[in-house]
């Protein structure tokens, strides 16, 4: 019997019998975090995992485009011979067939072609064949995206929940947010695709000739408008542009369940690795715990949602001619058809690795606002403190 009169409750076989550490309560509000700094706080996580991660992304990119039927070359060293070999309007390493080029198709694969093993041999073929500096290819329209989503997102979503509010019952009002956040998710996914598009095909084509600058997001989205021009020659030529969103259905079906599944996985992944000691007490233990449960969360919804990761790259990689034929099941059937299982979670390892990175980060980067305002606050009492 406890002080109170209540019995004990019993413990389960190899429990502690120390009470575990509960999460931390609601804050005081001068010590919440404001929506400036939350969006500062995710733009400085989005910038350090668009750097750290590129090379990932890049490998990840490089798998999902071969199972999707890319064929990569050996670049060939000799600008004359490869102009001979080649043709001299032939710019990407590419298979014939729908995945053209944006510099032109290329003919059937030749015998010194070579495929993709895994990550690390990506990383390796590229740094050896293509230079060090190929893996951040496309970093620069990764670091473009940043502002305009964060933008959406800060802005967007309070007015989403707002007018959703208004437009409830009371007892749906839990459910404001579960349908804001998709909501926000898609208006930033709409808004902000061309530059996805752009980065995918910077990513997946490689360089032959060797030499010469690498195109960058406008040229590259030129690149594909002007492909599509022959396809609407005949008819209104703002319809050339639609190309600009080929494959946003599959990059929606993508992005909503992905950050649904992290923000209903994040704080039962985090309880579950919260120690039974007083180790929380130190803050580098506690950035690790964070980090741990983050990458954990990240990983898993990155890994579960590949195959519609897939489908996007064979939308975004397909030519643009034929683009508006293709629907988000089409992609994965002829996927399924091809390759089976495997060629719907190609990629997986470098897409989980990169998705857990990405959440560890911005989960870190977040707490260690919360931890600074903490500290700051019960320092200016101090002061006030000693000065009465």
């Amino acid at each position: 019997m406890t002080a109170t009169g209540r019995k004990p409750e019993p413990q389960l076989p190899g429990q502690s019998s120390s009470p575990r550490p509960h999460l931390p309560r609601r804050p005081h509000p001068s010590m919440r975090v404001t929506d400036t700094e939350r969006a500062a706080s995710k733009f400085g996580a989005a910038f350090l995992s668009g750097i750290i991660g590129n090379p990932l992304e890049v490998a990840k990119t490089r798998l999902q485009a071969q199972a999707a039927g890319v064929s990569y070359l050996h670049p060939v060293r000799d600008i004359t011979g490869q102009a001979a070999y080649f043709g001299s309007n032939m710019g990407r390493g590419l298979s014939a067939g729908s995945f053209a080029g944006i510099h032109g198709s290329v003919p059937s694969c030749p015998s010194d072609s070579f495929r993709y093993k895994g990550t690390l041999d990506v990383l390796y073929k590229i740094t050896r064949e293509e230079g060090f500096a190929r893996l951040w290819r496309g970093a620069s329209a990764g670091i473009t995206l940043i502002l305009p989503r964060m933008a959406i997102n800060v802005s967007c979503y309070p007015i989403f929940v707002e007018s959703l509010e208004k437009l409830t019952a009371p007892k749906f009002r839990p459910l404001v947010p579960v349908i804001a956040g998709p909501l926000t998710v898609a208006l930033a996914c709409v808004t902000c695709y061309p530059i996805e598009l752009s980065r995918t095909r910077m990513q997946a084509f490689q360089e032959t000739q060797l030499g010469k600058k690498s195109p960058g997001v406008f040229k590259t989205l030129c690149e594909v408008t002007s492909q599509a021009k022959s396809a609407y020659k005949s008819r209104n030529n703002l319809l050339q542009y639609r190309v600009l969103w080929m494959g946003m259905g599959a990059h929606i079906a993508r992005d909503i369940p992905f950050y649904t599944i992290c923000s209903w996985m994040f704080m039962p992944t985090l309880i579950k690795v919260l120690p039974d000691d007083n180790r929380l007490f130190n803050y580098s233990f506690q950035l690790r715990v964070i980090f741990s449960a983050a990458f954990i969360t990240g990983s898993v919804a990155g890994a579960l949602t590949c195959p519609l990761d897939v489908a996007r790259t064979w939308r975004q990689i397909e030519d643009p001619n034929g683009a508006s034929r293709m629907s988000l099941k089409e992609p994965l059937v002829e996927i399924w058809r091809k390759t089976g299982m495997r060629g719907l979670f190609a990629g997986m390892v470098p897409r989980a690795y990169h998705a857990g990175l990405s959440f560890g980060i911005v989960a870190v980067m977040h707490f260690h606002i919360e931890q600074y305002k903490h500290h700051a606050r019960f320092s200016n009492l101090f002061k006030e403190s000693n000065r009465s």
